[in-house]
């Protein structure tokens, strides 16, 4: 049994009721096999792929809060510090009903490769709750976000750990929760990033994953001599991401036509009208009949559906498995020529391997989605340094950041003999980096 497998076998049965988790380590380090094959000796007795598929550490706690009406609430509450090799653990907080400690542990897993993959030195890690900002009152969020802080505050640092915005964890959710942590610590430092530009936020940052989706899609397009220019492009989600996704396909000629929520979706002929989308998710927090219904040749679906409309590119932008086999399969029938993940993990493995298999271009989340943590860690720069850069220079960062990006993973794909098989290069690309780091620090 090689290396690999053993290492799988003993992640199986330890993590047997963390389906992410699971889906997530066999897919890294099965495209990790002709990196792991060539070295297998000195890894193995580095236990390299144990320590790096469990986590440093892992806390979880409870969160009692106080709703509008007197009742006491209670959430539980998650932060996994998964690798530091190369820099301070790095990664969002989830706030969203289906969180669990296998979702947050998949995400964590993730975050260690997408971070190396920046250039930056990031570590990986990822927190969150089981609650559910839908529908609750601001001064409800914000005494959970601040019963949340109390907690974590304990284990997160400018220099230790963190933390960033993520679903459900917006600019709102990150001002109450680093005024909570200012106010127990009594120390102002970049410990959270996705602050308010008044408080040492980032410009770009609400951007950033949107326009580095397509910064490095733009470049995956231009290196097989194809434009986007003209390009017809189906996006689901409707949260940040999926807009400003949609915004930059539109500054760069291509036509947006899709997007969706959790209730259903939208096909805009004429390309999705962004004011409007912000107007209706970001303002009124409504749904997309709102946006539907002010639109008159946009066609409203309940349920799922974004990916049986016929496009050159799809970005899937709204959360894990979304992108379902008979998905990829509608996506191939029609012509597709990318694939580009804008969400952690939205195309299951079939999928994944189906879109490969019949030529479609498809760059994973890790590479695909680097962009916003990729921002986080300008901010970082910036609070450290007490500086505010202009849209302009983080935006030329952001966009040069994510074409070495595309060029690492097809570079790290091309000297394993996987050429075009962007999934695994990225993998390759990140784990080398951490792996050379783990080497270097001995074991710890």
């Amino acid at each position: 049994m090689s290396y690999v497998d053993e290492v799988l076998e003993v992640v199986q049965k330890k993590n047997a009721d963390q389906p992410e988790f699971l889906q997530a380590v066999t897919e890294v380090l099965d495209s990790l096999r002709p990196v792991i094959d060539a070295n297998e000796e000195l890894y193995k007795k580095n236990a390299i792929l144990e320590r790096i598929t469990e986590p440093d550490r892992q806390f979880m706690f409870r969160v009692p809060w106080v709703d509008d009406n007197g009742q006491v609430q209670v959430n539980r509450g998650y932060r996994v510090q998964f690798n530091n090799a190369i820099g301070p653990y790095k990664g969002g907080l989830r706030l969203h009903p289906s969180v669990n400690l296998g979702i947050i542990k998949f995400l964590g897993f993730e975050q260690i490769f997408k971070n190396a993959l920046t250039t930056l030195p990031i570590g990986g890690g990822k927190g969150g709750s089981d609650f559910d900002p839908k529908g609750k009152s601001d001064r409800e969020i914000m005494a959970f976000c601040q019963s949340f802080m109390t907690e974590l505050c304990k284990y997160i640092g400018a220099d230790v750990d963190v933390p960033a915005g993520d679903i459900g964890t917006g600019a709102r959710e990150i001002g109450f929760m680093f005024g909570q942590y200012k106010r127990i610590r009594g120390s102002y430092e970049g410990v959270l990033t996705g602050k308010g530009l008044t408080y040492g936020g980032s410009l770009v940052r609400t951007e950033a994953t949107g326009y580095g989706l397509l910064y490095l899609t733009q470049e995956l397009m231009k290196c097989h001599g194809e434009s986007m220019e003209g390009k017809t492009i189906c996006v689901s989600g409707a949260g940040n991401v999926a807009i400003y996704a949609i915004q930059k396909a539109h500054q760069m000629g291509a036509k947006a036509v899709t997007c969706s929520d959790s209730t259903g979706w939208v096909y805009d002929p004429d390309g999705i009208d962004v004011a409007l989308l912000k107007e209706v998710k970001e303002v009124k927090r409504a749904r997309l009949t709102e946006y539907a219904a002010a639109r008159p040749n946009a066609q409203y679906h309940e349920g799922r559906g974004v990916w049986q409309i016929k496009c050159d590119i799809a970005l899937p932008c709204a959360t894990q498995n979304e992108l379902l086999l008979e998905d990829a399969k509608q996506l191939v029938a029609n012509g597709c020529k990318a694939v580009c993940e804008g969400a952690n993990m939205p195309t299951t493995l079939d999928a994944t391997k189906y879109l490969q298999e019949n030529g479609v271009w498809f760059v994973g989340g890790k590479a695909a989605n680097a962009g916003g943590v990729a921002t986080s860690a300008l901010e970082m720069s910036q609070n450290s340094e007490r500086l505010s850069w202009s849209f302009e220079e983080v935006d030329a960062k952001l966009q040069n950041i994510m074409v070495t990006i595309y060029h690492n993973l097809d570079d790290a794909a091309k000297r394993y003999g996987v050429e075009g098989d962007y999934v695994a290069g990225a993998n390759i690309a990140g784990f080398e980096k951490v792996v050379e780091a783990m080497l270097a620090q001995g074991v710890c």
